[in-house]
């Protein structure tokens, strides 16, 4: 195996070891908020290191392309604003669904000529 092998091995088996240990972690989690927190390591580092190792297999054996660097920084910025963004409205909506503000639910209750 060659160097950048190696390095390419490291960086897969970190990012496999991240997404084991996030679906771990959202397997015990103890509800759903949480869960959608949990995702932030995976997206924010271990798809960009399997994007990285990809990028770095490919410079070894056919040398540098500016192109799959475009591609590759432009997918990372892609999941990183898509992610925000969504993980945002999952969290908004899981809260939504699951909090009770108690503010809310007493002058529900408390309905006058009813």
């Amino acid at each position: 195996m060659s160097i950048p092998e190696i390095i390419v091995s490291i960086l897969v088996i970190i990012a496999t070891l991240m997404v084991v240990t996030t679906s771990v972690a959202m397997w015990r989690a103890p509800d759903a908020l949480t869960r959608v927190n949990l995702l932030g390591p995976v997206i924010g580092v271990g798809f960009p290191l399997l994007l990285l190792s990809k990028l770095l297999i490919d410079w070894s054996t056919t040398g540098f392309d500016l192109h799959n660097l475009v591609r590759a920084l432009l997918a990372i910025a892609g999941v990183w604003i898509v992610a925000s963004v969504g993980s945002y409205y999952i969290g908004r909506s899981i809260y939504g669904v699951t909090v009770v503000d108690k503010k809310h639910a007493e002058d529900r209750a408390y309905q006058p000529g009813a």
